[in-house]
């Protein structure tokens, strides 16, 4: 009987386990095709297809709406203020509330037995039903638990403002990536065909070379370095055409349209690029960054943080007052009074956070120091990241005037060339090396452009400036990119203050 109940018992305990165990199935293609699907149609949904020439500020407005890493931001924005929401509640007393049945098997009896003779003095009794309806509602306030929570929740909403620095930081680094790739797609998109015809030109030279070396007619050293430079100069276009060819699915990545969606962007007319003006003496640029950076308001947040978690120390030490008022119901017929109420205020103090709160409040301090050196040290590699983007603006602005000046006499070599060889004064490999050199001398005047209007970004980003604002007539992106627009227009007049929105 004994092995027979051992061994029942162990098989009981050996089904219990199995089943406790819990497994998962691993995920099916048919899962993951289906997953692939929803956040393809998710990442592209409802988007304003492209109808026309996409210009820097349509680009920047895409980016904007339709861009995930902004779109994340804006998620954990909004996350952060419900979050300050929720621990607003934590300041409210607890309020619970309970009902149910107890019963027994047996009555709930007792007897009493003489301390001083150690006999029963009195007959088992009872005071209790077997079965009984109980109701208890009672509510608890804490002070000292109300003082601290007060104070995180200014934390949480602290929190808060960072989060919306933070998507004010993305605003910025967006909109100086599209900056940046969007005058390189326009230099791809001027350029890849120009570049494309000359490739087919040198290939159609090569083949005459080749038939011509191959029969044997003229100098042979002569014919194989004709092939030769024709083989560099393919080379030299290839090269270029790579460097172009990723310039618009970047910008395409960042607007957040499809890799395969063709768009054509809205080319400024080639000589007639608008150099971008700063109006702005460096004094100006310095104080304005020191206070719009999101970067050193974020860090401004961040002390509050710490001095409130200095004040949470403090409170810490201090003793708490209870106060708890309920109402309850039994349903004990031995009771006098079936319902009833009660109140009590109570003082708790937990001396170990008295032993511990001096340096825990130490502890605090410090840490509001170091939070306050670190804004300081960021400030000064603010103002050194300014210095160095106005600087690296005016080497720009000077190797975009010497290009311009390279083109131009580039320009007039290549068309002196193609006179001559019309008259047949020289043959053709003189002419396309000329070509080459002038398509080369193009792509460097479109690249020198699009680094000036990359560094010109980097000084609006490095200052901190909103170009967006936050109030607009929609959401539409015809309105956003016309709010860049003037936005930008007023950086270029100097109305500083028209554009710090937050």
């Amino acid at each position: 009987m004994r092995k027979g109940r051992k061994l029942f018992a162990l098989s009981a305990l050996v089904v219990a386990l199995n089943g406790c165990a819990v497994t998962s199935d691993p995920i099916t293609k048919k899962e993951s095709e289906q997953r692939s699907q929803q956040d393809r149609v998710a990442m592209f949904s409802q988007q304003e297809p492209v109808t026309a020439p996409i210009t820097l500020y349509d680009a920047m407005a895409r980016a904007l709406k339709y861009n995930l890493e902004s779109r994340l931001k804006v998620m954990e924005s909004a996350l952060a203020q419900q979050q300050l929401d929720l621990s607003r509640y934590d300041m409210l007393p607890k309020l619970a509330a309970s009902a149910g049945y107890v019963g027994r098997n047996n009555a709930s009896a007792s007897s009493s037995r003489s301390v001083e003779t150690g006999q029963t003095s009195l007959e088992p009794s009872t005071s209790q039903d077997r079965d009984r309806d109980v109701a208890d509602l009672t509510m608890v306030w804490n002070v000292l638990d109300f003082g601290v929570s007060y104070v995180s929740a200014k934390q949480k909403s602290d929190q808060r403002w960072i989060a919306e620095e933070r998507k004010r930081k993305v605003v910025h680094t967006i909109l100086q990536d599209v900056r940046s790739a969007y005058w390189r797609a326009v230099a791809a998109e001027r350029l890849l065909g120009q570049i494309d015809t000359l490739i087919d030109r040198v290939n159609q030279a090569r083949e005459a070379s080749e038939r011509m070396t191959a029969q044997q007619v003229g100098d042979q050293v002569e014919a194989l370095t004709y092939r030769r430079a024709l083989i560099e100069a393919t080379r030299q276009l290839e090269e270029q055409r790579r460097a172009l060819s990723l310039a618009k699915t970047e910008l395409a990545t960042l607007m957040n349209l499809p890799l395969d969606t063709p768009y054509k962007l809205a080319l400024p007319a080639s000589g007639d690029e608008t150099v971008p003006q700063l109006n702005m003496d460096q004094k100006t640029l310095e104080e304005t960054a020191l206070v719009s950076r999101p970067e050193l308001r974020e860090q401004d947040y961040q002390v509050r943080i710490n001095a409130a978690e200095t004040r949470k120390a403090l409170l810490r030490m201090l003793p708490g007052i209870e106060i708890s008022a309920g109402g309850h119901y039994d349903s004990n017929s031995f009771l006098v009074n079936n319902s009833w109420a009660d109140v009590g205020v109570k003082a708790t103090w937990n001396l170990f956070n008295l032993m511990s709160g001096p340096a825990a409040h130490s502890a605090a301090k410090a840490n509001e120091q170091v939070g306050e050196l670190q804004r300081q040290a960021m400030s000064l590699a603010i103002m050194a990241q300014l210095y160095v983007a106005r600087a690296n603006y005016n080497e720009a602005l000077r190797q975009y005037k010497t290009s311009e000046e390279l083109r131009d006499l580039d320009g007039q070599i290549v068309q002196q060339l193609r006179n001559r060889y019309k008259a047949n004064s020289i043959g053709e490999l003189q002419l396309i090396q000329g070509e080459l050199n002038a398509l080369n001398a193009d792509l460097r005047q479109d690249l020198a452009y699009a680094e000036l209007r990359n560094t010109y970004g980097q000084i609006i980003s490095s200052v901190g400036v909103d170009l967006l604002p936050k109030t607009l007539p929609s959401d539409k992106l015809a309105d956003i990119s016309n709010a860049l627009r003037q936005s930008e227009a007023n950086w270029q007049q100097g109305k500083i203050s028209t554009l710090q929105s937050f």
